[in-house]
């Protein structure tokens, strides 16, 4: 383990989170935030600016980036391929056809009721909208394995372009879906199909936060597994790995994890192709190290991916998955050509 490395990165990662604080539409010093922390700002504005929209854009901008890349990493090496990224899996595709069926009919749902009942809706809807996109994503994963044994003979190399298949498909869904739809209900779905924390609030956090914290950890506790398969199937299944079962596994862990992301922050992607790739050139290959250099990499990263996407343009925010999304065609031509040579 390059010990003086990861201990950078944990400084990274505490520094980038306190400067994240310092962005957004209205400006507070140094020292207003410093009051915010230790005792109380000096107007109740800064106080609602504060602590109900940038920490909580903050912090949901980590968990984000830190359990994209660790689902993108554990997938990778599960699957011996580089180009393994809940993205391409079909997972986010199909966590946000679940996501976006979910909303729909909230929507529909809450325009007929009272004023009272609309606002009591939202507290179901904060169970039904993870649930939708959980069984979307686990759609696409059994879809996706379903054509992998049967056309591909379960051949790993394959299962990448029958992720891509499934992603496109799914994505066609939703997208007849929205078109179906009343236009305002649609209109909103699109923005939050693109990926945005602009709605971020402290409650995603406390949800989030578990999801992420024991998905990741449980990935952790089965990183000796996936290092022997990085040995290949045969030798992992000589030490004692149940391979077909561990990758199911950690599909269906990955798939928990990126529906949770998707469900509140829209489709955001490539960050999954992106850092685990940044990870391994510094940190190593090994699954633990990679999982915990992913953590604070790909929290690092969207936080300040956020960043940009709130002071690029003036007076507008562009939707993050937008940004991810131009950065990472150029990193998956790139990977590409790598892994073709």
């Amino acid at each position: 383990m390059k010990t003086p490395m990861v201990w950078f990165f944990i400084a990274l990662a505490l520094l980038s989170v306190f400067g994240g604080l310092f962005f957004g539409a209205a400006e507070l010093s140094v020292e207003e935030i410093y009051h915010c922390v230790t005792r109380h700002c000096s107007q109740s504005v800064n106080e609602i600016i504060f602590w109900q929209v940038r920490v909580p854009r903050v912090a949901v901008g980590f968990l984000v980036g830190a359990g994209l890349a660790v689902a993108g990493a554990t997938l990778q090496n599960v699957y011996h391929n580089g180009l393994a990224d809940p993205y391409l899996f079909g997972v986010v595709s199909g966590a946000g056809l679940g996501a976006s069926i979910a909303t729909l009919l909230f929507t529909g749902s809450a325009t007929v009721e009272s004023e009272i009942l609309s606002g009591l809706a939202s507290i179901p809807f904060s169970i039904a909208l993870p649930l939708s996109a959980f069984l979307g994503a686990f759609f696409a994963v059994i879809i996706v394995q379903i054509l992998a044994s049967k056309l591909f003979g379960n051949r790993t190399e394959q299962l990448l372009l029958a992720g891509v298949a499934v992603s496109f498909m799914l994505s066609a869904l939703s997208h007849f879906i929205l078109f179906s739809a009343e236009p305002f209900a649609a209109n909103k779905v699109i923005f939050w199909l693109l990926g945005s924390l602009a709605r971020a609030e402290m409650w995603f956090v406390w949800i989030m936060l578990p999801v992420v914290s024991i998905s990741v950890v449980v990935l952790w506790l089965f990183g000796r597994h996936m290092d022997a398969m990085l040995l290949g199937d045969e030798s992992a299944k000589a030490l004692g790995v149940r391979v077909n079962l561990m990758r199911m596994g950690v599909l269906i862990i990955c798939a928990a994890l990126t529906s949770c992301i998707v469900a509140y922050c829209g489709g955001i992607g490539f960050v999954g192709l992106m850092i685990p790739h940044i990870v391994r050139n510094w940190l190593g290959v090994t699954t633990r190290i990679l999982i915990l250099g992913c953590v604070l990499v790909g929290g690092v990263f969207l936080v300040w991916i956020d960043v940009l996407a709130r002071v690029l343009v003036e007076n507008q925010e562009i939707p993050i998955g937008i940004i991810t999304s131009a950065i990472g065609s150029v990193f998956f031509l790139l990977a590409l050509n790598k892994v073709r040579r």
